[in-house]
């Protein structure tokens, strides 16, 4: 019997990687995610800004003592290198 992969998809409301449990996206979601949006950079930056707002809201909700700033994480990563 074979079983197929699990993605590295985020586990919401926790935003870690159903897969390997890092925080997502991990870097195998990250890499995926390059290559999805290879040819178009400015879309994969407003998919991932979208995803964003959406876990500080629901991290905000989990930690409400904690202050989130999640730009490197989701956003650093995906800009074009000069």
């Amino acid at each position: 019997m074979c079983r197929r992969p699990i993605p590295h998809a985020p586990m919401r409301p926790l935003w870690r990687c159903r897969n390997c449990a890092a925080e997502w996206p991990c870097q195998p979601a990250r890499l995926a995610l390059l290559v999805e949006y290879r040819d178009d950079r400015t879309g994969l930056l407003v998919y991932l800004g979208g995803l964003m707002a959406e876990a500080t809201d629901q991290l905000a909700q989990l930690h409400p003592q904690t202050r989130l700033d999640l730009t490197e994480r989701f956003l650093a990563w995906a800009r074009a290198r000069g």
